[in-house]
């Protein structure tokens, strides 16, 4: 028998193939960034590499779905806050905000400043953000939607009202070119005062520009007492322009709202038949963007994570705030803006129901940007992992793999990823079931998983388990 020359085994790993199926224990080899035998083909292999993984477990690298990463991959190539989970493929633009096609005349609008600066806006065509991420090459690799609210700014001399027949033409145009040029589709936030002027009928009209095999992303337009209009809304434009729709961080936001999961949820498997739908959520009962005047409320607590106008205030209730300044909420509020929150307005029942529905993926949603972020930047696919999988046996392990491998790989169309398969590009994570856990929190958030022992990009290592890699091999992932 001839001798199988590879760059890396992994020996005698429970491997989960992120086909929602228990795990094996078996070898892996890779070679030349991707993966070339399994089992008894890899045990022959002659290694370059041996890892020896009795004990632990090894899975497809999880793909986070929903994030705001767009430019902290350039920003922080090393990508810390997403290798030290097992995360190494991020979708970015999502929300309707993105880092391309853009060009910022004057103050960044709401809520694109969740990104960065206006001087960080340097992408006007897709096509020169997805050369700066293949110059720069990140730890992870990069798929990238484009926002419809960033496509706005570029041709309206106002936001808060909607497109006219001009403008939206000329959007379309610029969408057309993006998905020429490698974006997987578009995304809207029409939640946001900058995009809630927007009709259905102008999302159609961009979302007509979708091939079939492109994605239809959307922040729902209410996701509290409306929250099933808005829904339709968003099915809508997917079953007249045919493109898949993915309904983003899907949720029963405020106290009024709580308990409700299962009709959402009855909603979203109706629209599935005959339609491609799906959604995301992220494993905790507390959400987080910008300070918004419109989800301020004393049925719950509002964390400040920052003010341009006060930054002392970052770190405070907004209740404790306006009891300092004298003030209702809403005053404290209007004077700490631009600022941003954390909104602790969803109920654990709630967030538990759509975790474990079949059609929802795992997304972090995180903010790299925020000085004081919502723990989901560092903590989501491993809380998933331990804290719900593990501990609280929401799932079995295998499924949680799933919603964060193989489901998102198809959903989002990410070819060879996803999977522990022969062929498959070897973007692999190893991890102790019995250990991994979030250890990120709302007191202290920036901090890494445990249980997390190495993370492969592409072939290469980009985590010890202990030190990131000084050099990333992530690429731009494009649409086939």
């Amino acid at each position: 028998m001839s001798t199988l020359a590879c760059d890396l085994l992994i020996r005698a790993a429970r491997v989960f193939d992120g086909q929602d199926r228990p795990g094996q224990v078996a070898d892996v080899a890779v070679r030349d960034g991707r993966i070339v035998a399994i089992g008894d083909a890899a045990a022959e292999c002659a290694a370059a590499e041996t890892v020896d993984a009795p004990g632990l477990a090894l899975a497809p690298g999880f793909i986070d779905v929903h994030t705001h990463d767009d430019l902290e991959v350039l920003r922080q190539p090393s990508m810390p806050c997403k290798i030290t989970q097992g995360v190494t493929t991020v979708v970015v633009g999502n929300c309707g905000i993105s880092a391309s096609p853009v060009r910022i005349a004057g103050e960044v609008p709401d809520p694109m400043n969740l990104l960065g600066g206006a001087e960080e806006f340097r992408y006007p065509r897709f096509a020169d953000y997805r050369a700066a991420v293949e110059a720069v090459r990140p730890a992870v690799n990069v798929a990238a939607l484009v926002g419809h609210t960033a496509l706005r700014q570029n041709h309206m001399d106002r936001l808060d009202r909607a497109a006219d027949a001009a403008e939206i033409a000329a959007m379309r145009a610029e969408l057309r070119q993006s998905l020429a040029d490698g974006a997987l589709g578009l995304s809207t936030g029409l939640a946001y005062a900058s995009a809630y002027e927007a009709p259905s009928s102008e999302v159609l009209e961009l979302a007509r520009d979708l091939p079939a095999s492109r994605l239809y992303a959307t922040h729902l337009r209410d996701e509290f007492a409306g929250i099933l209009p808005a829904m339709e809304e968003a099915f809508e434009v997917g079953r007249a322009s045919g493109a898949a729709v993915r309904v983003s961080h899907l949720k029963c936001a405020g106290v009024e709202n709580w308990q409700r999961s299962g009709e959402v949820l009855a909603a979203l498997e109706q629209a599935a038949h005959g339609h491609d739908v799906a959604c995301d959520c992220y494993p905790y009962a507390a959400s987080s963007s910008t300070l918004d005047l419109k989800q301020v409320t004393d049925a719950h607590d509002i964390l400040v994570t920052w003010s341009d106008p006060h930054p002392e205030q970052g770190g405070r209730m907004l209740a404790e705030v306006a009891a300092d300044w004298g003030t209702d909420l809403i005053e404290a509020a209007r004077r700490l803006m631009p600022a941003g929150a954390v909104y602790y307005g969803m109920h654990e029942a709630d967030v538990r129901r759509i975790l474990s529905h079949r059609l929802t993926m795992i997304g972090s949603d995180g903010l790299p940007r925020d000085p004081r972020p919502h723990p989901r930047l560092w903590g989501t696919f491993p809380r998933v992992l331990g804290h719900y999988a593990r501990d609280e046996g929401l799932f079995p392990l295998h499924t949680a793999v799933h919603k964060m491998t193989g489901m998102p790989a198809t959903r989002f169309g990410l070819r060879d990823r996803g999977v522990v398969r022969a062929g498959a590009w070897a973007d692999l994570v190893l991890f102790d079931p019995a250990t991994v856990r979030d250890v990120a929190d709302f007191r202290d958030p920036i901090r890494p998983a445990a249980g997390i022992h190495a993370v492969w990009v592409n072939g290469h290592r980009a985590y010890d388990g202990a030190r990131v890699a000084a050099r990333g091999h992530g690429r731009f992932l494009a649409p086939h």
